[in-house]
């Protein structure tokens, strides 16, 4: 497995500034442009374009906490965390609000699909903006779990780079794949809210 962190020059950690990493991928893909290999043979230019994707990858990798907690933790533990679907009862209601909001926009989607009539498509505008408002609302109180999640994450980087023992760095890396899991739900939580949004917009 390639170590995205080393590939882009950065320490193996759970937190990096998103500004500093982004400076960091434009500089190296600035270095390494595959239109810096105009004059060479195709198989620099080949060897230019696959060093140039896998800098991508590991930028869009890195930039997003999930998928960057992952990768930290497949090259810490050796292979990929379980797949665990179960939520955490901190988390019930607020996935059941958003399962139950998403179920019922979808119906109302369902219903103002088969209107035909230009009355009633402008009554059903209104209503589709009601809903907009809501999901709006849901999408703000995800917002918040997010922020929560990357405060944590900044706390556990401060213990990761204070380099603690072994049992100490378990707990540590426990706690890591439970961050992993929580962003993985907001984001699918997010994905669901805000295609809705854009559908009741349309």
């Amino acid at each position: 497995m390639t170590d995205y962190f080393a590939l882009l020059d950065e320490p193996r950690r759970p937190w990096l500034k998103p500004e500093a990493l982004k400076s960091r991928f434009l500089a190296l893909a600035a270095e390494i442009h595959p239109d810096k290999q105009r004059g060479a043979g195709e198989t620099e230019k080949l060897a230019a374009n696959r060093r140039y994707a896998e800098l991508n990858a590991a930028y869009r990798c890195l930039a997003e906490p999930k998928s960057r907690l992952l990768h930290l933790l497949e090259l810490e533990l050796g292979a990929k965390p379980a797949d665990i679907q179960q939520i955490p009862p901190v988390l019930a209601d607020l996935f059941a609000e958003v399962a139950t909001t998403c179920r019922d926009a979808d119906e109302f989607l369902t219903e103002r699909g088969k209107v035909a009539s230009p009355l009633l498509q402008v009554q059903l505008f209104e209503r589709a903006q009601e809903w907009v408002e809501q999901l709006r609302t849901l999408q703000t109180r995800l917002a918040r779990l997010h922020d929560k999640l990357v405060e944590e994450l900044k706390s556990l980087d401060a213990l990761w780079s204070a380099k603690p023992q072994s049992g100490e760095r378990t707990i540590l890396l426990n706690r890591l794949e439970e961050l992993y899991r929580l962003f993985g739900y907001f984001n699918r939580w997010n994905s669901q809210v805000q295609e809705r949004i854009v559908q009741l917009s349309l």
